[in-house]
């Protein structure tokens, strides 16, 4: 468009010189003079103002000109102002979002068939996730994720977790079927290993007691006290034994949360199993399944939607198109969410705004304004050309007239 502009300047100047020649031969000539004249000034004109706006016209230092390069870190200042005041205030961005509706927009994105537009954002955003995967180096990415991963759970004190959980529980009497199994299993282990107990006794019993026979008679009664034990122990859940062991798992989750040394120890082994190659290589595979997984569905978004996972986003899209207290539910977590944002990270964008156009040198504010600005810098060149043509050619006429 520059060269449009540029080229008309030319134009009317050309015709300016054919019509000063050709003036004495025809009456209506001087019309075209005085359009062409009063064009290339007007022409002129604007070529100076808007080359003034970016530069020193012509490369002299004239006195107001080069204003954008020479203002630009008042520029910058005004413009992250102006965000702030008009974009980033909490109450204007609350405003704003009270008029969007997020859940229905994740709703129709969910529900949306392949060939709407919930299906083309689909795709476009699972390409580019795909492409992310992809340019990633997945040794170095994984190694990362996997360090994350085991410096989290270095950071996290497993024992006063695991002590809260286990008093909930028992509070609860969520550890009963875990006595009931335990129990269970004890009974299925004495049954299994009459044998042993039985050649115990026999071995430890004196010569007369076998020879009497009287070894087999205590092997059959410490079985069969036994295993009235743990019928007992099954059977009454107030049963002294049961007691005792749940008195033993009470004062564990009391050592678990406050005894140091139990903490200490919980925490060593925790260490152990962190830096077990083991666990090292199942780490290195939960990271290698996720990764796979995450491939998948990035490149065929439409098979993932059209499996479980698709089954599963549809029905939520369905809950949050039938259920408005949801979707009023998850509109206000957004609202205040991005409000929450402007109010923490307001200052911070304006900061980033204004110290990112300072940095700018001045080739770059004008190039980058200019390109912004784009045509209609050089619709101003083409308008003042031609009204000021017009302007001319009334004159002349009046003059004539008169």
């Amino acid at each position: 468009m520059r060269r449009v502009a540029g080229g008309l300047l030319l134009a009317m100047a050309a015709v300016f010189l054919a019509s000063r020649h050709f003036a004495s031969l025809h009456p209506w000539v001087r019309f075209v003079q005085a359009f062409s004249e009063a064009a290339m000034v007007g022409g002129l004109a604007d070529w100076f103002a808007v080359t003034a706006l970016f530069r020193h016209p012509l490369g002299l230092p004239i006195p107001h000109t080069a204003i954008v390069p020479r203002n630009k870190d008042r520029i910058g200042d005004t413009l992250a102002q102006f965000l702030r005041t008009n974009f980033l205030q909490p109450a204007v961005i609350g405003r704003r979002m009270r008029r969007v509706d997020v859940a229905t927009a994740i709703a129709r994105w969910l529900t949306d068939p392949a060939e709407g537009a919930g299906g083309r954002f689909r795709q476009g955003a699972s390409k580019l996730v795909a492409q992310v995967l992809e340019g990633l180096d997945p040794q170095r990415l994984g190694s990362m994720v996997k360090a994350g991963i085991a410096a989290r759970l270095r950071e996290i004190e497993v024992a006063p977790v695991l002590g809260r959980m286990m008093k909930a529980a028992l509070a609860e009497q969520r550890h009963a079927p875990l006595l009931d199994a335990a129990i269970r299993w004890g009974a299925k282990a004495l049954t299994a290993n009459e044998h042993l107990i039985r050649q115990m006794v026999h071995e430890r019993a004196g010569s007369i007691l076998r020879w009497t026979g009287l070894d087999e008679t205590v092997a059959d009664r410490l079985i069969a006290g036994l295993d009235k034990l743990v019928a007992d122990m099954a059977d009454d859940p107030r049963h002294p034994l049961r007691l005792k062991a749940e008195e033993g798992l009470d004062r564990l989750a009391w050592d678990l949360q406050f005894d140091a040394d139990v903490r200490a120890r919980v925490e060593a082994m925790k260490a152990e199993l962190i830096a077990n190659p083991a666990m090292q290589h199942w780490l290195d595979g939960l990271w290698e399944a996720a990764r796979a997984g995450l491939l998948r569905v990035a490149r065929d978004p439409e098979g993932a939607m059209a499996g479980q996972l698709g089954d599963m986003l549809r029905q939520i899209g369905g809950t949050l198109t039938q259920d408005p207290r949801l979707a009023r539910t998850i509109n206000r977590f957004v609202r205040r969410a991005i409000v929450g944002v402007a109010a923490d990270y307001g200052d911070g964008i304006v900061r980033l705004v204004s110290e990112t156009v300072r940095g700018w040198d001045a080739r770059t504010i004008t190039s980058r304004l200019e390109n912004a600005v784009g045509r209609d810098l050089q619709y101003i060149r083409i308008n003042g050309t031609l009204v000021g043509g017009l302007v001319g050619l009334a004159i002349h006429g009046v003059d004539v007239l008169l």
